[in-house]
């Protein structure tokens, strides 16, 4: 095996910080699972939610914890993997399962209906959390996160300093929770459940600015990121080869998230225009009682 690559492998970092909020949030889910598991809430605490949740903890996990943590500080293109496992792939993963009612049910009955008076139709703390929320606001947040960190004065800051980088890898998985929060409809559904057609212009107009900024950085003529003109190159990449591949991983297979996200919604639309329609074809079918002619 390539030296390089050996030690690489073995470059595990272990940061407890990380390692406990990650098996924290973990358990917070296992334990409300278990509750409404328990309370014949099988439908709601199913296996699949619950694999779910665990593989965006492990996504997350192996994004912060793995050597792609450190090998991102010598590739552009690994950092770029690193970015799509926390912005595309875990976030789904955690939403998909559907955490907030698993974590109301971990904790102790008090807490959990002080939480839930925050959020009832007409409580303030919800009316402030709609407004802070709204669809349009939070792709807005979502695409201004990705653009600003991608300048490359932002870019070098946060390679260069450990705790500037943890706060883009915060604002990353934050916003991209916020932003698929949107999409796929999971509690609390503080703006209702949105419509498909909505979802979808929202999909696309997210893929549209991803394949610019990742266009942008694939064709560029020059080294956009000074920081990586530094270090050491590996197994002969050169620098300008290297931000064209990340490039390329933003725009194919982060691209491709987005569309599967959208081939996923449009498949769940036509599903649900179908029992719409029989619905309609059985109430037509369904005999009427016959007219009863008024006494004469």
């Amino acid at each position: 095996m390539d030296p390089i690559l050996k030690a690489l492998l073995g470059s595990w970092e272990w940061r407890p910080v990380v390692l406990l909020v990650l098996l924290g949030l973990g358990s917070l889910y296992s334990r409300g699972w278990w509750h409404l598991r328990r309370r014949g809430h099988s439908h709601l605490a199913s296996g699949w939610r619950l694999a779910a949740y665990w593989g965006g903890i492990g996504v997350m996990g192996l994004a912060l914890l793995s050597p792609i943590d450190t090998l991102q500080s010598f590739l552009f293109a690994v950092h770029m993997i690193q970015h799509e496992l926390l912005m595309m792939v875990a976030p789904p993963l955690l939403l998909l399962a559907n955490p907030f009612p698993f974590f109301l049910w971990s904790l102790p009955s008090r807490l959990r209906r002080a939480i839930g008076g925050l959020l009832v139709r007409k409580a303030l703390f919800r009316r402030g959390l709609r407004f802070l929320t709204t669809p349009w606001g939070v792709w807005a947040l979502y695409v201004l996160t990705l653009w600003l960190w991608h300048l490359p004065t932002a870019y070098d800051a946060a390679l260069r300093h450990q705790w500037l980088h943890d706060l883009e890898h915060l604002s990353f998985a934050g916003t991209a929770i916020l932003f698929w929060w949107q999409v796929i409809g999971a509690a609390p559904q503080i703006h209702g459940l949105l419509g498909y057609g909505f979802r979808l212009v929202y999909l696309l107009a997210a893929l549209a600015q991803n394949e610019i900024l990742a266009v942008g950085i694939s064709l560029s003529q020059s080294p956009l990121y000074p920081y990586y003109q530094g270090v050491p190159r590996l197994w002969g990449l050169s620098v300008l080869d290297d931000q064209r591949l990340g490039g390329a991983i933003m725009w194919i297979p982060g691209g491709m998230m987005y569309v599967l996200a959208v081939v996923i919604l449009v498949a769940a639309w036509l599903n649900h225009e179908e029992k719409q329609m029989r619905q309609a074809a059985r109430a037509r079918l369904r005999p009427q009682p016959p007219a009863i002619s008024p006494p004469q």
